[in-house]
């Protein structure tokens, strides 16, 4: 090697380093779109990892309160708290749902939504209806489908009794897809099972 090539290098060295306009934008843009890929990965990333979460809430039992609190042949309004609430919810972790007394431990707990959109049902224990003020539609006292668009009754949720206190499995609003099991036809050729 000869003296000149070692003196360049030496000299090469020795000099500060300039970043230029060009690769400075180069830079902020490469750190500008690895956040936007951020942002928009985040909400893809944690849906495909929602069932991944753990499932206590879906498993809770909530106490809509004393069994005495809800008189035979009577439907009543209930609250719960939500058990997926969070600090900020505030009044809105508030959950209604329509609890009737069939007998001295049999109940019906209706969710209070319509069975066709979602919109609150009202109970009026004149008429002993559930009406749905979105659409018209009604329901009987059971929570059968009376009239109206929904092509079902009200959807109810699971209660249990502990301790003269009425509990409602009340992690996620029934629905066809929390309740469905798999059921056998019989009256078709061969065996065929299907969710209902």
């Amino acid at each position: 090697m000869s003296y000149d090539v070692v003196m360049k290098n030496e000299q090469q060295e020795g000099e500060k380093l300039t970043v230029s306009r060009r690769w400075l934008l180069l830079y902020a843009g490469v750190a500008f779109n690895g956040l936007v890929g951020l942002a928009l990965a985040t909400p893809v990333i944690r849906y495909l990892l929602s069932p991944v979460k753990r499932d206590a809430a879906y498993k809770s039992w909530i106490t809509l309160g004393p069994v005495a609190d809800f008189p035979l042949g009577e439907t009543r309004l209930a609250t719960f708290i939500n058990p997926f609430r969070k600090p900020w919810d505030g009044e809105t972790a508030g959950v209604t749902c329509y609890v009737r007394r069939i007998a001295a431990a049999q109940f019906q707990v209706f969710a209070v939504n319509c069975a066709h959109l979602g919109c609150p049902v009202r109970w009026f224990p004149q008429s002993q209806l559930f009406m749905c003020p979105c659409h018209g539609g009604a329901y009987y006292a059971d929570g059968a489908r009376a009239s109206g668009p929904p092509e079902r009754g009200l959807f109810t949720y699971d209660y249990k009794i502990s301790d003269g206190q009425l509990q409602i499995h009340a992690g996620q609003m029934p629905t066809l897809s929390n309740t469905a099991k798999l059921v056998t036809i019989g009256n078709v050729k061969g065996k065929s099972q299907c969710t209902g």
